[in-house]
C-alpha cells in the first residue's frame, strides 16, 4: 500500500510535485525520487550561470549502450502475462497485436527500443522485483506498478469516465449518472497526476536524456511531459493522441483544461490522426493560452516561449506483414469456402465493432432496415453480418444500447426473414483473427457507422483481406479484386479513404441509401475504388507512420537545440524558454558604463509596450517618462527618437514638453528631428488612392467580425481584432490578408499581419529605415555613433534591430562602438538583450538619465553656514 495518504495529492495537483515522497510505495523496486530542480522564477542570467556550473543535465543512470535508443511510454506494455498453472511464477509473451510492438518496423534497425507501461494483470508486491527484472532483461520492458486503489481512480475514474468520454463529446450533465461517473471530481484528477508521476519516475530510472528519444502515447499520459521536461530541458520528446481531440467548446468545459494543454506543450512534437483533431487542439491553444500557430514549408508549428512545438497529422496504419502472414494460414481457405457456401447467392455487408456507446451499431441496423424497405430487390438477397467484440466496460447506457440492438435484430429478421434467409446475423462472442479475416474476404461491403471514433482500422484490414495473397491455395486467383466501404465521417480513417461512401450515421435514410449504392455499383467501379484504397493502405502502414513521426521529431528537436534553454515556472505552469545562445538580460551597470564613456549616442525607443504597458488604458506618457526623456535629450551628446506606429498628432501632443526629442510616427513614414523642425516624409509620394481600395475590404470584414475595428492613419490603414473572438478573429485576419494582397497586388503598398492586427502601409516604410537614417545622418555630420541603444517589444521593432545591424555592417558607426539592441520580454528576437517589462525599461533609462545629469561637487551640495547673528544692546 502507499506510504503516504491521498491528502498530499492536493499539493501535487496544485503543482507542488515535490510534495510527495513515495519511496517504495509502488512495491518492488523502489521508485527513484525526483531530484530538485529550479522552478522559481528567475533571470535568464542566473539560470545560465547555474547551467554553466552544472555543464549539462544528465541522468542518474547513464545508458550502457552507445546506439540511439527510444523509450516508448504507454498505459499498457505490449506484453501478455499469465500465471503458471502451478501458481509459481509467470509466463510472458509479446502481444503481436499491440501497435507499440508493430511500430518498431518503422524505426532504424540499430535503434534500441525500451517500453515503459503497466501490465494487464495484478502482480503481488512481493513478486514485483522478480517480474520487473525478468521483463527488463528479456523484453526490455519497465513495468509500472500501481496500488490497487490508485489504478482504479486513475484508469477507470479519470481516464475512462472523464477524458475518454469528454474526447468523444460526452459531458457529465447528471451527477447521478453511474455510467458516466457523475460530474468532475478533483480527487480523480489528483490520482491522474500521481499516476503520471509514477510513470515519470520509471522513465527517469532508465533514461539517458542526452541521447534517448521519448515517445508518449495517448490520453492516459498527457501530464507526463511536464514531469520529464522539468528535469531534462533538452530531452527529445514526442506525443501521439490515439483518440479524437474535441472542439474547443467541448474541451473548455474540463476544469483542468489549461494544465493539460501546458503539459502537452512541453513536448517537441504532438501527433494527431486527422487535421480536424489537430485543428481543435490548435484552437484550444489559441483561445485558452493565446498561442497562435504558423505553417512553414508544409509544417505546422506553435511558437511557445521560443520553442517550436511541431504538430504532426498522420493516421496510423496497419501492420501489413502480420496481416498478410495470417492470410497465408491454412485455416483461412476452408473457413472462406465454408462461409461462401453458407452465404451462397447472398450479398454480404459486414460490420465489425467493439461494443461501446459510440460505435453506432443500432444506427447501422436501422439504416439496413431502411434499405430493405425502400429497395425490395435486396429482400432475400442482402445479409448484414454484425460482429460485436465483447464490451470492455459496464454501465446503464451500454445496457440500453444492447437492448436496442437485440430488439432491432429481432424486428428486422421477423419482418423480412423467412426460412433459409435471415437478414441480420448478430455474432456476440470472442472471435479469432482468422475467423474475422474469413468474413472480410467474403464481404461485398464493410459498413462503419461510429458516431465518434479515433482510428478505426477495420476498413484497412478489410481492404487487405479483399486483396488477398496470390498463391496456389486461392480458390479464384485471377478474380478481379474489388471492395466497397460505407464509413462514418466521424472516424479517424475517413479522410484517408477518398473512394469510400462517407455518411452521417445519425441520418438513417442517407446511410441506408449509401448501403444500397455501395452494393449496386458495377464491378469495374468497385475495382477502381479498391485499387485506390489498397495503394494507400499498402504504402501508409504502421511502419510508414512511425518512421514519419520519428523523422519529424528529429527535425523539430534539431531546430530547438540550436537555442539555449532554461526552465522556469511552478507545477503545470512550468515551461522551457528557448533563446538565441547570445541572448541575455541587459546589465544596467554595463550599459551605464558604456554610456558614460561614449561621446556620440543614439537612443531609439518604441512607445507602446516599451515606455507604456500594452494593458494600460491611459496611453498618455506619465511625468516620469517625460522627465527621463527630457533629461536624455538635454545631453548634447545624445540623439533621442521615439519610433512608433502611432500617428504624429498624438505623439506630438503627448511629447510637447520634450523640445529636443525626435519623433518617427507611423513606423517612420513621418520623421521630425526636433520640435522646431518640420516633419519629413519617407518619400515624396502623396498618392494614397490605394486606401479607397483597401478600406471597403476592411469594412466588409469589420461588419462581419464583432469586436474588430479600423484605425485610419495618414499613411496607413490598420485593422484590429484584439477584442474579437480569438479563433474567428484570427481566421478573418488570415482571409483578409489574402484578400488585400490580391486586390492591392499592383499598388506600391505592403500588407502585413501582426499581433491582433492587419496593416496596409506604403512600401519601404519600417522602423529599420528610421534606424538607418538616424545613424547615417550622425555619420555624415562627422559624429558617428559610438553608443546605440534600441528598445522595442513587438514584431515591427525587429526591423529596427535588423536596421542597426545593417548600419554597423556599412561601417557608419564608430570603431569603438557599443551596440545594445534590446527587446521587452524573454522571447525569440533579433535583439541580443532583453528587459523584463516596461518598469524594467524605465528603470534602465532612468539610470542613463541620472548618468547624464551635470556633475556637482561635494562643496556645492554642502549646506552653507548659518548667517552671522548681530546683537544690538538697547539698554543704553
Amino acid at each position: 500500500m502507499m506510504s503516504r495518504s491521498y491528502t498530499n495529492l492536493l499539493d501535487l495537483a496544485a503543482g507542488n510535485f515535490g510534495a510527495l515522497s513515495l519511496g517504495g510505495s509502488g512495491g518492488g523496486r523502489g521508485l527513484r525520487r525526483m531530484p530538485r530542480v529550479m522552478t522559481v522564477p528567475g533571470t535568464l542570467m542566473e539560470l545560465q550561470e547555474e547551467e554553466e556550473r552544472a555543464s549539462s543535465v544528465a541522468s542518474d543512470v547513464q545508458s550502457s549502450q552507445a546506439q540511439e535508443r527510444i523509450i516508448i511510454v504507454a498505459n499498457q506494455l505490449p506484453v501478455l502475462a499469465r500465471r503458471r498453472l502451478d501458481g509459481r511464477g509467470w509466463i510472458f509473451a509479446w502481444d503481436e497485436d499491440s501497435l507499440l510492438l508493430q511500430l518498431k518496423d518503422g524505426l532504424p534497425e540499430d535503434m534500441e527500443v525500451l517500453y515503459v507501461g503497466t501490465l494487464r494483470v495484478d502482480v503481488e508486491v512481493h513478486e514485483q522485483d522478480d517480474v520487473a527484472q525478468t521483463l527488463l532483461e528479456r523484453f526490455k520492458c519497465v513495468p509500472v506498478f500501481f496500488p490497487p486503489d490508485l489504478h482504479d481512480r486513475f484508469y477507470h475514474g479519470f481516464c475512462k469516465r472523464r477524458l475518454w468520454q469528454l474526447f468523444h463529446y460526452l459531458l457529465p450533465f447528471s451527477a447521478a449518472s453511474s455510467s458516466r461517473g457523475g460530474r468532475y471530481d478533483r480527487s480523480l484528477w489528483e490520482a491522474y497526476v500521481l499516476a503520471n508521476k509514477l510513470f515519470s519516475e520509471k522513465v527517469i530510472e532508465v533514461i539517458n536524456p542526452e541521447e534517448d528519444y521519448v515517445w508518449i502515447h495517448d490520453y492516459h499520459l498527457m501530464a507526463l511531459p511536464t514531469f520529464l521536461r522539468r528535469l531534462f530541458n533538452r530531452l527529445r520528446m514526442g506525443f501521439f493522441l490515439h483518440v479524437p481531440f474535441p472542439s474547443s467548446e467541448i474541451y473548455r468545459t474540463l476544469p483542468f483544461r489549461e494544465e493539460i494543454l501546458k503539459a502537452l506543450l512541453n513536448c517537441d512534437l504532438i501527433g494527431f490522426h486527422t487535421f480536424d483533431y489537430a485543428r481543435h487542439f490548435l484552437s484550444c491553444c489559441s483561445r485558452m493560452l493565446g498561442i497562435e500557430y504558423q505553417s512553414k514549408r508544409g509544417y505546422i508549428g506553435l511558437d511557445y516561449f521560443g520553442r517550436t512545438i511541431g504538430i504532426k497529422i498522420l493516421p496510423v496504419g496497419i501492420h501489413m506483414g502480420q496481416l498478410q502472414s495470417m492470410l497465408r494460414l491454412p485455416d483461412r481457405e476452408w473457413r472462406v469456402n465454408e462461409l461462401r457456401q453458407q452465404y451462397d447467392g447472398k450479398t454480404v455487408l459486414l460490420g465489425v465493432d467493439d461494443m461501446d456507446i459510440f460505435k453506432g451499431i443500432n444506427l447501422k441496423l436501422l439504416a439496413f432496415e431502411h434499405m430493405l424497405k425502400l429497395h425490395p430487390k435486396w429482400q432475400g438477397r442482402a445479409v448484414l453480418v454484425q460482429i460485436v467484440n465483447p464490451a470492455r466496460a459496464q454501465g446503464k447506457d451500454l445496457k440500453e444500447i444492447l437492448v436496442e440492438i437485440e430488439e432491432s435484430c429481432q424486428r428486422i429478421n421477423t419482418t423480412f426473414g423467412h426460412e433459409g434467409y435471415r437478414p441480420v446475423v448478430l455474432i456476440e462472442r470472442p472471435m479469432s483473427a482468422i475467423e474475422k479475416i474469413a468474413y472480410y474476404t467474403i464481404a461485398e461491403c464493410v459498413v462503419v457507422t461510429a458516431v465518434r471514433d479515433g482510428m478505426n482500422l477495420t476498413p484497412y484490414e478489410y481492404i487487405v483481406c479483399r486483396q488477398g495473397i496470390f498463391d496456389a491455395r486461392d480458390s479464384v486467383p485471377n478474380e478481379p479484386k474489388k471492395s466497397m466501404l460505407v464509413v462514418s465521417e466521424f472516424i479517424g480513417c475517413s479522410p484517408s479513404l477518398s473512394g469510400a461512401i462517407r455518411v452521417n450515421p445519425w441520418n438513417i435514410e442517407t446511410t441506408g441509401e449509401a448501403m444500397n449504392e455501395a452494393i449496386s455499383l458495377s464491378d469495374g467501379e468497385k475495382q477502381l475504388r479498391h485499387e485506390k484504397h489498397y495503394r494507400y493502405v499498402n504504402t501508409h502502414d504502421v511502419a510508414y507512420w512511425s518512421k514519419s513521426f520519428m523523422q519529424d521529431l528529429e527535425r523539430t528537436c534539431k531546430d530547438n537545440f540550436r537555442r539555449n534553454c532554461w526552465g522556469i515556472g511552478l507545477g503545470f505552469g512550468f515551461r522551457v524558454i528557448a533563446v538565441d545562445p547570445n541572448f541575455r538580460k541587459l546589465d544596467a551597470e554595463l550599459l551605464v558604463s558604456a554610456y558614460t564613456n561614449a561621446k556620440s549616442r543614439a537612443i531609439l525607443l518604441d512607445y507602446d509596450g516599451t515606455l507604456v504597458s500594452q494593458t494600460s488604458i491611459n496611453k498618455k506618457p506619465n511625468q516620469e517618462v517625460i522627465r527621463i526623456v527630457n533629461t536624455l535629450c538635454a545631453d548634447k551628446n545624445n540623439i533621442v527618437f521615439i519610433v512608433s506606429g502611432r500617428g504624429r498628432q498624438s505623439l506630438d501632443a503627448w511629447f510637447s514638453p520634450c523640445e529636443k526629442l525626435g519623433i518617427a510616427a507611423e513606423h517612420g513614414y513621418f520623421i521630425r528631428w526636433t520640435q522646431d523642425e518640420e516633419w519629413e516624409t519617407h518619400n515624396q509620394t502623396t498618392d494614397f488612392a490605394w486606401m479607397q481600395i483597401a478600406e471597403p475590404v476592411m469594412k466588409l470584414y469589420t461588419e462581419s467580425t464583432d469586436g474588430s475595428s479600423i484605425e485610419p492613419k495618414e499613411s496607413a490603414l490598420v485593422w484590429h481584432h484584439r477584442d474579437a473572438d480569438p479563433g474567428f478573429g484570427s481566421s478573418q485576419a488570415k482571409e483578409m490578408l489574402d484578400h488585400l494582397e490580391s486586390v492591392l497586388a499592383n499598388e506600391p503598398v505592403t500588407v502585413k499581419s501582426g499581433k491582433f492586427i492587419v496593416e496596409v502601409k506604403p512600401q519601404g516604410v519600417s522602423k529599420g529605415i528610421v534606424a538607418d537614417k538616424t545613424l547615417s545622418s550622425m555619420s555624415a555630420k562627422g559624429r558617428p555613433a559610438d553608443f546605440v541603444l534600441c528598445i522595442g517589444d513587438d514584431r515591427s521593432d525587429e526591423d529596427m534591430f535588423e536596421g542597426i545591424a545593417g548600419v554597423v555592417a556599412k561601417n557608419m558607426v564608430a570603431s569603438n562602438k557599443a551596440i545594445f539592441g534590446c527587446t521587452v520580454g524573454q522571447k525569440p528576437s533579433k535583439a541580443r538583450y532583453y528587459l523584463d517589462d516596461t518598469n524594467d525599461v524605465l528603470n534602465t533609462l532612468s539610470a542613463l538619465a541620472d548618468a547624464s545629469l551635470p556633475f556637482v561637487s561635494v562643496e556645492e551640495i554642502t549646506e552653507p553656514p548659518p548667517p552671522t547673528q548681530i546683537y544690538i544692546d538697547n539698554s543704553q
